[in-house]
């Protein structure tokens, strides 16, 4: 029926009047789009990968200028750091919106960004911003995310594993949890000296230019650890995402891989957001960026097209913010009040208002 119609359609549309050139590009569009939509996932991936191959390609070669050797390397640092940190981020929200059976929650919106925050400060307060500058850096990132995971493990995996909440209440929770995160960062900060509120606020940013070689080594291991256990798991993940009277109907441990799960997602936000600082929704806009363009509820399909969607708009961005706008702001804030946007309008839909 439906070809029938279409066809139908185009011959009203081609009969015998002047439609002329017009009618002709009028044609094709709908022809492109359907083209396009009958692409299979991994075809779209495929897309999706070359766009951000070709953005990571512009981003590193325009206007090196006199000293390229330097420029080159500082921007692959950079680029380096997009990779691990957007793939992470991505992948995570993915897996967490799983778990917990709804695409609105996400790591952020729970609380984890507020969480590191307050990690951050109370390291400042014990060690000083003056011994934390002169650690290591591998040291302090890898000591930030091992607290952040651990706190994060124990806090979230009592609150989502095993208990079923609705998602007012989590959501509830979770902003509860950050407005009292911040309140106590708040009036920690009123105790700080200037140097150490500086350091502090340096910090309270996603920053993508002031990573290491060290940091970034030490990430490598730990994002890689992380990645590798959700890739793992796609299958069983496909299972839980039919709820979970179905997946322990279809023999799956499901509170055992919904901790598993959640400790992956831990090690993944937690060292992306040390490496790199607080991105709020980030996590939201990109899994639903993978969402809408990869037409596939599978694992398989929406881990990867998540990671790459967050390449895309993280180099992208940059390309942006540096050649449009002139750093006239972060990029962190761009991302944040477009993915704030799509939060306020998926709350909409969701109510039905």
């Amino acid at each position: 029926m439906t070809d029938s119609r279409y066809e139908t359609r185009s011959a009203e549309v081609e009969g015998p009047t002047d439609a002329g050139l017009g009618s002709s590009r009028a044609l094709r569009l709908p022809s492109a789009l359907r083209s396009l939509q009958a692409l299979g996932p991994w075809a779209r991936i495929g897309i999706a990968a070359a766009l951000a191959v070709v953005l990571i390609g512009v981003f590193l070669t325009i206007d090196l200028g006199g000293a390229w050797q330097y420029i080159l390397r500082r921007r692959s640092m950079t680029v380096l750091t997009m990779v691990l940190v957007g793939s992470a981020i991505g992948m995570a929200t993915v897996g967490f919106q799983t778990i917990t059976h709804n695409r609105i929650l996400t790591p952020s919106v729970m609380g984890f960004d507020a969480l590191f925050m307050m990690v951050v400060t109370v390291t400042i307060v014990m060690f000083g911003a003056a011994r934390i500058q002169q650690a290591e850096d591998w040291t302090v990132f890898a000591i930030q995310a091992a607290v952040m995971m651990i706190v994060s493990t124990a806090l979230y995996g009592w609150l989502l594993i095993g208990a079923r909440r609705a998602l007012h209440v989590l959501l509830l929770v979770g902003i509860i949890l950050g407005v009292l995160l911040r309140s106590l960062i708040s009036f920690i900060q009123r105790l700080l000296d200037p140097n150490e509120f500086q350091v502090l606020e340096d910090m309270s940013f996603a920053s993508f230019n002031l990573t290491t070689v060290p940091a970034l080594a030490t990430a490598v291991v730990l994002l890689g650890i992380g990645i590798a256990v959700l890739l793992r798991l796609h299958r069983v993940l496909d299972v839980m995402a039919l709820g979970r009277d179905l997946a322990v109907g279809l023999g799956i441990p499901y509170q055992r891989i919904q901790m598993l799960v959640l400790i992956a997602v831990t090690l993944l936000v937690s060292a992306a957001t040390a490496l790199a600082g607080p991105t709020t929704f980030f996590g939201l806009l990109v899994a639903h960026m993978a969402y809408a363009t990869v037409a596939s509820e599978k694992h398989r399909h929406t881990l990867p097209m998540a990671a790459v969607m967050s390449v895309i708009a993280l180099v992208g961005g940059q390309l942006i913010l540096e050649r449009v706008l002139g750093f006239a702001t972060a990029l962190s804030v761009v991302v944040d009040f477009a993915g704030g946007l799509l939060f306020i309008l998926l709350l909409i839909r969701k109510k039905g208002l």
